[in-house]
């Protein structure tokens, strides 16, 4: 009640966007049952009790989201999923993999949302190099991909924009907060910043924000 309750009062009160986050998690879902290392192991080695392990987190997370669209939906602009697919090195998972486990339940989450709630864009948080795994998220029915973490294999910008710019749009990206935020000067970020912009918001399709949480180590002066 206090949820619904506060949407209805965003919505009367701001014209900005009003972000609900469902989260939907299913590769993260795994490693916190079975541990990273186990979860993996058994996506290689035994695929019936893994889509069996998967089957059973959509029953939860598909009657987790009839209610929370028919709560929250009229409120709402943009639902926020949310499964870290990526490393530093590049995703976590091999597109097969992706296209055997994640991808048809992602899509069958996304095209829920959208039978149910034809007004409402589906962004996802996802973390590491993903570059890989874009066009099928797409394909899946993604909008919007946050926080776009620049400093990954196969995540700098122009090349983001160039290929995926015009189905897709940027939900971060505007700052790296893994060495520029914390390590440079004030005078780098704006310069690092300004590219950013520069280069992400061409034909619109991008949402500035930083790379990831402002963390204790950031000078306040940055």
């Amino acid at each position: 009640a206090k949820l619904v309750e506060g949407a209805r009062r965003l919505r009367t009160e701001s014209d900005r966007a009003i972000i609900g986050l469902f989260g939907g998690n299913l590769l993260e879902l795994g490693q916190w049952f079975y541990r990273n290392d186990n979860f993996f192991m058994l996506l290689a080695g035994e695929p019936e009790r893994a889509h069996k392990f998967l089957d059973r987190l959509m029953e939860i997370h598909l009657r987790n989201l009839e209610r929370f669209l028919r709560l929250l939906a009229p409120h709402l602009d943009i639902i926020l999923f949310g499964d870290d697919l990526g490393m530093q090195s590049g995703p976590q998972v091999s597109p097969p993999m992706y296209r055997e486990y994640f991808k048809p339940r992602e899509k069958q989450m996304w095209q829920f949302v959208k039978e149910k709630a034809p007004h409402l864009k589906i962004m996802l948080h996802c973390c590491g190099g993903v570059r890989e795994l874009l066009d099928d998220l797409i394909e899946a029915g993604l909008d919007a991909i946050n926080p776009v973490q620049i400093t990954c294999r196969g995540m700098e910008p122009s090349a983001l924009k160039r290929d995926f710019g015009a189905r897709l749009t940027f939900w971060g990206g505007g700052c790296d907060t893994r060495h520029i935020l914390s390590h440079g000067t004030p005078g780098e970020i704006r310069e690092h910043v300004l590219r950013q912009v520069e280069i992400l918001r061409p034909g619109g399709g991008f949402v500035f924000q930083q790379v990831h949480n402002i963390l204790a180590d950031v000078p306040p002066e940055n």
